[in-house]
């Protein structure tokens, strides 16, 4: 794995935590020159739904769980080194199994 593929370079980080659902779900956001943000966070196992204004690129660097995504019936696994996307104004359900590690894409 390329040094790209496992740090973000000259960017900010908002020292507040993003925190959801009683602290089972946290994550920081990271921002970059370009105007673009991140955030990398944790997911503790539970069940959980999440609604999006922008789209997004989900990235799981460790962990795994199920997806149900918009406008299907059929829940998906993901894990560590897999990834999938959702778009903006939508909501998403996860049943998440184990520790997971990630990172979020916010796409214009």
């Amino acid at each position: 794995m390329s040094q790209s593929d496992t740090q973000f370079n000259n960017v900010s980080v908002i020292k507040a935590a993003n925190v959801y659902f009683d602290g089972k779900v946290a994550s920081r956001s990271v921002l970059f020159s370009d105007g673009s943000k991140k955030t990398l966070g944790l997911m503790q196992p539970g069940e959980y739904e999440f609604g999006t204004a922008q789209a997004e690129v989900m990235e799981i660097l460790a962990g795994e769980f199920e997806v149900l995504l918009p406008g299907s019936n059929e829940w998906r696994h993901f894990c560590g080194g897999t990834r999938f996307e959702v778009p903006a104004h939508s909501r998403f359900k996860l049943k998440v199994s184990r520790l997971t590690d990630y990172c979020c894409s916010y796409l214009d």
